[in-house]
């Protein structure tokens, strides 16, 4: 299975967000064991390390992360699709072209509801995970 984490999956671990941290905090861990494949954009992890905001830290922890997550592949004509998408969000319609770049089953966000009109289903860290189980 390939799946795109979302960059809110990532601040829920760094910054330990208390109902979400603890499903998201193991949807990493499948992957550094290779039972999912996983996937961040890459303007994901500059916001991510701006939010975050502390330097050394949000550096190590992008630097572990892409030890077992890949960066996905995106062009010019990626991001024209995403701008053709019914997505209302913008940044949710490249982060929809960004799994079809890569072939995606899933994209893994907290905001199930801003995908509603995504052709690339989203589900849930605390889904996934009951699917995986």
């Amino acid at each position: 299975m390939i799946v795109i984490l979302d960059a809110d999956v990532l601040l829920d671990i760094a910054l330990n967000r208390e109902t979400h941290a603890d499903s998201s905090t193991q949807v990493p861990g499948h992957c550094e064991r290779r039972a999912i494949r996983g996937f961040v954009l890459w303007h994901s992890l500059s916001n991510f390390y701006y939010i975050v905001g502390s330097e050394p830290e949000a550096r190590r922890f992008l630097q572990e992360l892409v030890g077992f997550v890949e960066v996905a592949p995106t062009s010019t004509e990626d991001f024209r699709y995403a701008a053709r998408l019914a997505v209302k969000d913008l940044e949710d319609a490249m982060q929809v072209a960004a799994a079809a770049a890569c072939g995606a089953d899933l994209i893994v966000t907290r905001n199930v509801r801003d995908y509603t009109r995504s052709p690339i289903r989203a589900i849930s860290p605390a889904t996934l995970l009951r699917e995986l189980a």
